[in-house]
């Protein structure tokens, strides 16, 4: 990986913006029309969640996409070694002052977004364009090499990237400054997780509780995310507050809420969220068989 990072990704990373984009199209034609990649999944998840649409809209989205995800791709090498100003360009942030409001309060806030758009930029920019101190939750990579690099990547321009148990020893030691603590709620739940089930996207989903249950752990006011693509490499994050008080909230609200909020912007601009991912690969049934297990 080492050698992989410094005569490939690094030399990459470094070209002009125009010349990313031209290999971003070549990048479309290899891995779209020549060898397929994950095409089955991104097609499945397509029409099963667009059931209504004809076979023609849905290998509209399809085309868009991979043409969005071979930007993501360059537009990620390039995070390695974007300048501030770039940055500033190319990803801004609309309505901050939802978040300034708790600052002011000295609160911390629960974010919450998805695969949608570019979170790579997100990532590198948010450091620079709130007040309160920026924390996303990751869980490390298997190469460590790969792993120091992509945290400082991330990490460059002020975010912090931390477990979830670092997470929580820095809410509870009650720093100077307040947090937004970032979570991805659009993951596919890990076989020890109780997820939470709902509708989405015209499937039976299992949904990720951990951001309702920090939120009312620590009783943050929960602000949802979404990321816009303005035009080819810019983009836009918009936030919307979710809730301000959650453990006034029934259970399991704030996590509808939230992909409730993802699913409405997925559909109103499909192309954009992570179709390549196995988002549905686990049913209940799979949970089920783990719990049935446990109590035997």
């Amino acid at each position: 990986m080492r050698l992989l990072f410094y005569l490939v990704i690094l030399p990459i990373s470094s070209m002009p913006t125009w010349l990313l984009y031209r290999l971003s199209d070549v990048m479309y034609v290899v891995m779209y029309l020549l060898i397929g990649y994950r095409q089955r999944v991104v097609r499945t998840n397509i029409e099963n969640s667009f059931p209504d649409f004809s076979k023609q809209q849905c290998r509209q989205i399809e085309r868009t996409f991979y043409v969005h995800f071979c930007d993501l791709i360059v537009e990620s090498i390039k995070a390695f070694t974007i300048s501030k100003s770039e940055v500033k360009k190319r990803f801004t942030h609309r309505d901050p002052e939802i978040l300034e409001t708790y600052f002011k309060r000295g609160q911390h806030v629960t974010l919450v977004g998805g695969h949608y758009g570019n979170w790579e930029l997100f990532a590198v920019s948010i450091g620079m364009d709130i007040l309160h101190q920026p924390v996303a939750l990751y869980t490390p990579l298997a190469n460590a090499f790969m792993n120091t690099k992509i945290l400082a990547s991330r990490s460059r321009y002020g975010l912090w990237m931390k477990n979830y148990s670092q997470v929580k020893q820095l809410v509870e030691a009650d720093g100077e400054k307040p947090m937004a603590v970032i979570f991805g709620s659009d993951q596919c739940p890990k076989r020890t997780q109780q997820p939470y089930w709902l509708e989405f996207l015209n499937q039976e989903t299992g949904v990720q509780f951990g951001t309702e249950k920090f939120a009312r752990d620590y009783n943050t006011p929960v602000i949802y995310g979404v990321i816009h693509r303005l035009k080819r490499g810019h983009y836009q994050t918009e936030y919307r507050l979710i809730c301000e008080e959650p453990n006034e909230m029934p259970h399991g609200s704030i996590t509808e809420l939230h992909t409730q909020h993802l699913e409405a912007d997925i559909k109103a601009n499909p192309p954009f969220w992570l179709w390549s991912h196995k988002r549905w690969k686990r049913k209940r049934k799979d949970f089920e068989a783990r719990e049935t297990l446990q109590v035997g």
